[in-house]
């Protein structure tokens, strides 16, 4: 098995592709978008990763790695597509007009981009290629629907060609290094099918290859991130009750987590990112009746970013007509993934509150929004600014100094979310300061 064609040139698609090119294959990478394949073949790539585009460039450079837009045959196919959700109810209607998103009572798989790229294969599938799903799905999507396309072809699965789902672990902003160190899950319709997909990964993953069955390997992503998604909710409670009952929570965590069986997490806006954010949702509608703190914990999340405007409205009185430098939109620290940031749904509720918003976010500061402002400099967010909220805990935040804030600000309000000024510092320097989860 020395050709593979990847499908869906993304956050773990590309790194899939350089990773395989750097290493011997031939890979074809396909992506429907064609301003994706214009950036990768002038040299350059679409999304910020430490290291990748050294590797996606010695990748091209090698011509072991070329993209297309168009699924071409192949010995193996990774299908690594989105797999995002949409509006739901537990009836299965979608939300109408008017609804309010904290009336839908949940959200569902769509799973459109992984039937297409499926589709797309059935055409060029031969005796003995390798078919890989890589992109989070709910429980049976391999057997149920993937093996049922691809035998369309006229080839059954498990005896004239082998299928495997192998779920990407890997923490946006070291990618390339847990792709290569990381356990590597891999599971087949069949052994042989598990087997195949042992073989082809171990060209590269330096970590443990546990072999299991399709299903269980689905069950495993999705575990994985909703065992985070529920810690997170807890912390975001926690944060809710330190309000309420005037206890600085952070320092209560801090505390509570010296015991030697307790690791509560750090509350924050909500939680975003296309895996954490999402991932549990699949379970939910897989099994409604069977995980109802699943979802609780998913409602918690979601409505933690209201949360946080009401304390917002709370510090600032009205925001009608204030200006508001926002510092942080991605959905995590120090990656420029703006995917379902609940940061930018903090955004756009100041917005609706008549705010006026201009956002700095380092790691993308290209960003469009229609309603909102992104700037390239702190100093342009800062200035005039009535207020500063501080939403993502970008390492290159922690040094910023009330001095500057003076400078530029008209106000002299601070609300630390992500808790990573140093408060004591800032209040000296005449600012009023306040955090998430302290009264």
């Amino acid at each position: 098995m020395k050709t593979i064609c990847v499908l869906g040139l993304g956050y773990i698609g590309l790194p899939t592709a350089a990773m395989f090119a750097t290493h011997g294959f031939q890979v074809v990478g396909v992506d429907v978008n064609e301003s994706v394949l214009a950036t990768l073949n002038s040299g350059d790539i679409h999304i910020h990763e430490p290291g990748l585009k050294e590797l996606v460039h010695q990748a091209l450079v090698s011509k072991n790695l070329r993209v297309s837009g168009q699924t071409e045959q192949a010995e193996v196919f990774i299908i690594a597509v989105p797999t995002p959700f949409k509006e739901g109810r537990d009836n299965g209607g979608a939300p109408e007009q008017g609804d309010n998103i904290a009336d839908v009572d949940y959200k569902r798989a769509d799973m459109s981009f992984v039937i297409s790229a499926t589709e797309s294969i059935v055409p060029h599938i031969k005796p003995n290629d390798l078919i890989v799903l890589e992109s989070t799905s709910p429980p049976r999507t391999t057997v149920d629907q993937v093996k049922p396309i691809l035998e369309r072809s006229g080839l059954i699965a498990g005896k004239d060609f082998f299928l495997a789902y192998s779920p990407e672990r890997v923490l946006p902003g070291k990618i390339l290094q847990e792709l290569v160190q990381n356990a590597r899950v891999i599971g087949g319709i069949d052994a042989k099918s598990a087997e195949a997909g042992r073989e082809l990964y171990s060209a590269f993953v330096k970590g443990d290859i546990v072999l299991t069955d399709a299903t269980t390997a689905e069950m495993v992503k999705l575990m994985e991130n909703t065992s985070r998604d529920v810690n997170i909710a807890l912390a975001n409670e926690f944060s809710q009750l330190g309000d309420r009952f005037g206890v600085d929570m952070w320092g209560a965590i801090e505390i509570a987590n010296l015991h030697p069986r307790v690791d509560i997490l750090r509350p924050g806006p909500g939680v975003g990112g296309h895996c954490i954010s999402v991932d549990p949702w699949f379970l939910v509608e897989a099994a409604p009746d069977l995980t109802p703190l699943i979802r609780t914990a998913r409602q918690v999340n979601d409505s933690q970013p209201m949360y946080v405007m009401e304390l917002i409205r709370r510090t600032l009185g009205d925001p009608r007509g204030r200006r508001i430098a926002l510092l942080g939109l991605t959905y995590k620290s120090d990656v420029d993934d703006l995917r379902e940031s609940p940061s930018i749904t903090i955004a756009n509720l100041l917005v609706q509150a008549g705010a006026d918003i201009v956002a700095y976010e380092p790691f993308n500061p290209n960003a469009k929004f229609d309603h909102f402002r992104v700037v390239s400099r702190l100093e342009v967010a800062l200035s005039e600014a009535d207020a500063l909220i501080l939403l993502v805990a970008h390492k290159k935040f922690r040094s910023i100094k009330p001095s500057l804030a003076s400078r530029f600000m008209s106000g002299r309000i601070v609300v630390d979310i992500v808790n990573i000024l140093n408060h004591k510092e800032w209040k000296q320097a005449g600012f009023d300061i306040i955090k998430l989860g302290a009264k």
